[in-house]
């Protein structure tokens, strides 16, 4: 793979930083001198490039803001690069990514365009150059590893459950209020997983040991040998992982009118594409159950937002948990943001800021692996990561 070309015999470069909301990028980019490269951090969100609700006005200070730049390290998805916005970058010479889904990086383009895109997968350095950071040990999953989101997924599902946030908000508001109403107890009810992949198998895998949940699966070709095999690789058996009946498949492959139906609690884990696109609408919260609870840690657009407003503000479920929207960060005026939900005869909702990745490790790793490239990348060497 040929090395990737820097500005090192032209002017000083120039790097920004993006949607870095808590400002914790800069640090490890200190020791490299202000003489070879100058940094500019953006800590607030820019709008998508290619969103509908994006005006040209919007578009063109994305434009201005980022056209100075030959180098722009990103975090995650928050800020997409479609064809239209890279085209528009002609001083662009190295897209630095971080994670592991580039669904809105046009790399194609991008490659068209001379323009190098390098992940940061999560993985560490590869220098032996030393953390700043205490290391955490690394479990595998049938020893109780799991994803940040898996982590999330709980929380919000436990939360809901237990009443957490609204018991939270009564007793600090002005009534001082004192227990807002019964807690949903989760032992032997039923737990629907919307896309069996890595994050829904580890989701799946608590709720079964924990909780001896009934698990049931669904996403557009999963067939009942998958699912066993994603027991399998989770440290279940592929049969009789459930208390109650143990001669059925512990991960349950069925229809997705099944799923909707019959589960207490659904989480979804499903890739956002153009098929994926509003796969719960109406008819998949018509048929859920009215205490059931539904948890989003996936992707916004997974969700028809029309359909589950009207499902929450007539209370047709016992509540739902959003991590994710169709718009990030959440508009100030968004629906979401009301103090109304749980009152009035309206679900519950909890609603937090795309936390799901958002953990101490995983982001600091990410910023020392973009570091390590970023070096290369000034002294002409070859990146790692390339995905162009």
């Amino acid at each position: 793979m040929p090395c990737a070309k820097s500005l090192s015999t032209q002017a000083k470069p120039s790097m920004a930083i993006l949607d870095d909301y808590l400002d914790i990028a800069k640090p490890h980019f200190s020791h490299i001198s202000p003489d070879k490269l100058s940094i500019t951090a953006f800590h607030e969100s820019l709008p998508a490039f290619n969103h509908p609700r994006t005006s040209d006005s919007s578009r063109r200070a994305i434009v201005d803001r980022l056209k100075p730049f030959a180098i722009i390290s990103s975090m995650r998805e928050r800020t997409p690069f479609p064809r239209e916005l890279l085209r528009e970058l002609p001083n662009l010479k190295l897209l630095l990514a971080t994670g592991t889904q580039f669904e809105t990086f046009d790399l194609a383009a991008a490659a068209e365009l001379g323009i190098s895109v390098a992940a940061a997968p999560g993985r560490g350095r590869t220098d032996g150059k030393p953390s700043h950071r205490p290391a955490r040990p690394r479990l595998d999953i049938k020893k109780g590893g799991s994803h940040p989101t898996t982590q999330h997924a709980w929380a919000l599902i436990l939360a809901l459950a237990r009443n957490v946030a609204a018991d939270d908000a009564a007793m600090k508001g002005p009534a001082k209020a004192w227990q807002s109403q019964l807690a949903f107890g989760l032992t032997g009810t039923t737990l629907g997983v919307v896309g069996l992949g890595r994050l829904g198998a580890a989701v799946a895998r608590i709720g079964a040991l924990a909780w001896g949940m009934r698990v049931v699966c669904w996403s557009e070709n999963l067939a009942q040998d998958k699912a066993n095999r994603k027991a399998e690789e989770v440290g279940l058996p592929a049969y009789g992982g459930n208390p109650l009946d143990p001669d059925a498949p512990t991960f349950a492959a069925v229809t997705k009118d099944e799923l909707f139906a019959s589960a207490d609690v659904i989480s979804l884990h499903y890739v956002l594409s153009g098929r994926s696109r509003g796969i719960v609408g109406a008819k998949e919260l018509d048929r859920m159950k009215e205490s059931a609870l539904l948890v989003n840690t996936s992707r916004g657009p997974l969700i028809d937002d029309t359909a589950l407003y009207d499902a929450l503000e007539n209370g047709r479920i016992r509540g739902a948990a959003l991590d994710v929207y169709d718009v990030e960060p959440l508009p100030d005026d968004s629906p979401w943001r009301s103090t109304a939900w749980g009152t009035q005869g309206r679900s519950s909702l909890i609603i937090t800021p795309h936390m799901g990745y958002v953990e101490d490790g995983i982001m600091h790793t990410w910023y020392e692996e973009t570091a390590e490239n970023l070096e290369r990348w000034l002294r002409g060497e070859a990146l790692l990561h390339r995905l162009n």
